[in-house]
């Protein structure tokens, strides 16, 4: 028997019974009740907007796939343009496959002079990184005519080649800009999170460390899509009107820029180096507990009610990197903060666990990245996933242009005052 869910109208005993797949009902159910009868769903939460084949996510049980493919293995096994090309195209490359991808975005990296030396110089001396790599976003695609022809494959592949190409490039363009040192050219000998750490941190004699080159590789990874979350759904929404892909991205790098989305690691760094010692712990968990202004940062998260399974590959992460850097300071209150949560039942009641930001702001500090920089790190490996995301939004047959419905709740008709009556 097919699952079914039916639904009636209480106000005029009109019944529907429509399928239920993959614990999905279509709301078409809704407007076949009445056209005029609409759902109230804050922020999405029990909405499905799209139907996507790329990431599966489990929050329950801590399960994150891209393309099928568990994260554990692809962070052990891959690379991240290995998993951006499955991202986009939905299987593996196989070697020669691999090995053109791999050509094509490294022989992109370079961004057009006028966007170095007009653009980006036309910020003030002290602006935020991310506010840089956003407008960066935007303007790059004035660079290319053809952007706009979204309806050719041809074109979209160029774009998404060019995006993911130079995105590391804009970003580390933001940084040495930011901190008043001089360009560096990408170097297309280099694998991508080796060009990426040379563009930031050249200077002379600096070689890559290929343990950091890997972590870096496996950080981007982690974090190269998680669903419809809300820089995400503001690729989709901006793509559904058909805008460019350039456009869409810095849209979705907007939604990143804000303090819920894209800052928690920061915040993390910011609440250990509040903690300060592993002594104070204990009260900053009874002042959480107590809610008395305090808040774990790290901990939790919208869909995971499990071990973000990220967080676990992280951890691991973070280790790798301090036997380059030296052990991060703040490491042992995390480590103390981490095993007082998780042994309290405040917060396994309430299924609060470490999260992929609760580790990934440490590692980030420890390799020298400020935190001004962190939420652009977050970028640079989620420009795949967004382009992923756009690409099948476009050849999605029942994608419109976005346009949610509202519950007004504003006054009734009225009629105008002349100024001097009110």
């Amino acid at each position: 028997m097919a699952d079914t869910i039916t639904i009636t109208d209480d106000r005029t005993g009109k019944t529907v019974t429509v399928p239920i797949t993959d614990g999905v009902f279509p709301a078409s159910a809704i407007r076949e009740l009445d056209p005029s009868l609409f759902v109230y769903d804050p922020a999405y939460m029990q909405t499905a907007a799209c139907k996507s084949s790329i990431t599966y996510l489990d929050g329950d049980n801590g399960v994150l796939r891209y393309r099928g493919y568990p994260i554990e293995q692809l962070a052990e096994h891959s690379t991240y343009l290995e998993v951006a090309y499955l991202l986009l195209n939905g299987e593996l490359p196989d070697q020669t496959q691999l090995d053109q991808w791999r050509h094509d975005v490294t022989h992109h990296t370079f961004i057009h002079e006028n966007m170095r030396k007009r653009f980006v110089d036309g910020f003030h001396y002290d602006a935020h990184p991310m506010g840089m790599f956003v407008s960066s976003l935007a303007a790059l695609g004035t660079f290319y005519n053809d952007a706009k022809d979204i309806h050719s494959k041809e074109s979209r592949d160029k774009q998404i080649m060019r995006l993911i190409a130079k995105t590391p490039t804009l970003a580390a363009m933001a940084y040495r800009f930011s901190v008043g040192l001089p360009f560096v050219y990408p170097q297309n000998e280099l694998s991508f999170p080796a060009n990426f750490l040379n563009m930031m941190w050249k200077v002379s004699g600096y070689e890559v460390d290929p343990r950091l080159e890997r972590a870096m590789d496996v950080m981007i990874i982690l974090h190269a899509d998680h669903e419809q979350n809300c820089g995400t759904t503001a690729m989709r929404i901006v793509g559904s009107s058909q805008a460019d892909p350039y456009s869409s991205a810095a849209a979705a790098a907007s939604a990143l820029y804000g303090p819920l989305h894209g800052g928690a690691n920061e915040a993390v760094v910011r609440m250990l180096t509040e903690i300060g010692s592993i002594e104070n712990v204990p009260a900053f968990i009874d002042e959480v507990k107590s809610g008395k202004g305090s808040r774990l940062m790290g901990f939790g998260h919208r869909v995971y009610k499990n071990y973000d399974p990220r967080a676990t590959i992280i951890k691991k992460a973070a280790y790798d990197v301090f036997e380059v850097t030296g052990k991060n300071p703040l490491l042992d209150i995390a480590l103390k903060l981490e095993e007082a949560a998780l042994s309290d039942s405040y917060f396994i009641d309430r299924k609060l666990y470490p999260n992929v930001d609760f580790y990934s702001g440490l590692i980030y500090q420890a390799m020298g990245f400020p935190v001004d920089m962190f939420t652009v790190l977050f970028a640079i490996p989620r420009t795949a996933g967004w382009l992923a995301h756009w690409q099948e939004l476009l050849t999605d047959k029942d994608q419109k242009i976005s346009r949610p419905r509202q519950w007004y709740a504003g006054p009734d008709e009225r009629q105008y005052v002349a100024i001097g009556d009110r």
